[in-house]
């Protein structure tokens, strides 16, 4: 039978145990941070992007319309920005995702410690290494939406000239 966590480790160090993945909830804490708050751009840069498209389109209307180029730029700026915003969801999903399994590995440290309830090792490992898998994903949509987000500003300087 595995022993678990409290027969082979003291109070002090089940409380350092339990600050490891606390540590890796504060990493990725601060990435969810930087990462909402591009969110919230991505997005008001998309209704600002769909206003300006309605407005272009109520224009287009009128026999002097002569802005047909900006209203197809501004229609597949929105669409590159959509895509960005799906990214960037994901990216934040990510981190409240490994955020939440760094609480549950910690949790389970006390709780194998302090109960006999939970004597698993096994399921500790597994939840603290489901968060990091969840942390890095959260960095690699991060990381796309980085591309995708130059990517559109080309396309939107390219257009103008």
């Amino acid at each position: 039978m595995e022993s678990g966590i409290g027969e082979s480790h003291s109070v002090i160090q089940v409380i350092q145990l339990i600050l490891a993945p606390a540590v890796m909830i504060n990493a990725c804490g601060l990435l969810l941070l930087a990462t909402s708050n591009k969110y919230s751009m991505v997005l008001n840069r998309i209704r600002l992007t769909n206003d300006e498209k309605r407005k272009l389109m109520k224009k287009a209307g009128e026999p002097t319309f002569e802005e047909n180029l900006r209203l197809e730029s501004v229609a597949r700026q929105i669409e590159h920005l959509m895509v960005r915003a799906r990214l960037v969801r994901n990216s934040v999903m990510c981190y409240t995702g490994g955020i939440a399994l760094f609480i549950v590995t910690s949790l389970l440290i006390g709780v194998s410690f302090f109960s006999e309830v939970l004597r698993s090792n096994v399921l500790i490992t597994l939840m603290f290494l489901v968060g990091m898998v969840s942390a890095f994903v959260g960095v690699v949509y991060s990381f796309l939406d980085a591309k995708k987000g130059y990517d559109v500003v080309r396309f939107d300087v390219l257009v103008d000239e």
